[in-house]
């Protein structure tokens, strides 16, 4: 329900004229239903055992790290270095621990830095699309892993500068423009004219979002994956059960002669 609220919310001028959706005071409405929603996440999250108090600890501490992070990027030339970390937790913890450190990070995020304002709940929305996706990705292992998540981390570069668009495309350009937002055109109209604005504005941008995404995985990503699932199988309650090898005969678990045959 919550990612179809995000959809909803940067897909809307596609099906109503601005001005008829409330956008005043759209923004604060999606982010008071954003937060509850959120909640209801993580409780059914909690609910159903994907998340326990150890993984809610986790996702305290990669908040506040993904918060420390942004600021190191500042968008600069679309460098930031937060996507790398919500690409890597949401493959190892889920898409639901993954939906939600986008929303947590880029709140805490935005609470640091000042950027409290109408985009922040789409900010949020967008980096938990990114989260969640990344938990929703084909298993692979090794060094396939890695590049898979690195080609992902690069197009969800342009995916979040994409997404990002939507929320103010209807408003920022002279509707005289051929690449501004018309109320009444067609659908596949619609389509072209923001397709075009997205490259016309924010194509260059995105690419270096894209760039320091796919080099921040393949760097860090065996590192930074390999910790996060010792830290996923640590934080168990119940330790995980392991079939040792037979032992030779005469020979106790801890290779002493317990004086009996194993059968």
């Amino acid at each position: 329900m919550a990612a179809f609220l995000g959809l909803v919310a940067f897909f809307w001028p596609f099906a109503v004229a601005p001005g008829k959706l409330g956008a005043a005071y759209a923004p604060p409405l999606i982010f008071g239903v954003l937060l509850a929603l959120v909640l209801c996440v993580v409780i059914s999250e909690i609910a159903e055992g994907g998340i326990n108090s150890k993984a809610l600890a986790m996702l305290g501490v990669l908040s506040a790290v993904n918060a420390a992070l942004r600021p190191l990027g500042a968008g600069t030339a679309g460098i930031e270095t937060v996507f790398f970390v919500l690409v890597l937790a949401g493959r190892v913890y889920g898409p639901g621990f993954g939906f939600t450190l986008g929303c947590t990070s880029l709140f805490a995020s935005a609470l640091i830095t000042g950027g409290v304002g109408p985009w922040m709940p789409y900010q949020m929305f967008g980096c938990a699309f990114v989260g969640m996706l990344a938990g929703l990705l084909p298993r692979a292992t090794g060094r396939r892993e890695v590049l898979m998540l690195a080609v992902y981390g690069s197009l969800s570069g342009y995916l979040f500068g994409f997404l990002l668009n939507l929320s103010f495309w209807p408003f920022s350009l002279d509707p005289n423009s051929s690449i501004a937002y018309l109320p009444g055109l067609p659908f596949t109209e619609q389509w072209q004219r923001y397709l075009a604005f997205d490259v016309a504005t924010s194509l260059g941008w995105d690419t270096g979002r894209a760039v320091t995404n796919f080099v921040c995985v393949m760097l860090a990503g065996p590192a930074v994956l390999t910790t996060f699932r010792r830290a996923a199988r640590k934080a168990r309650f119940r330790a995980p059960v392991r079939f040792a090898a037979r032992k030779p005969d005469g020979e106790g678990p801890a290779g002493i002669d317990s004086g009996t045959r194993t059968p």
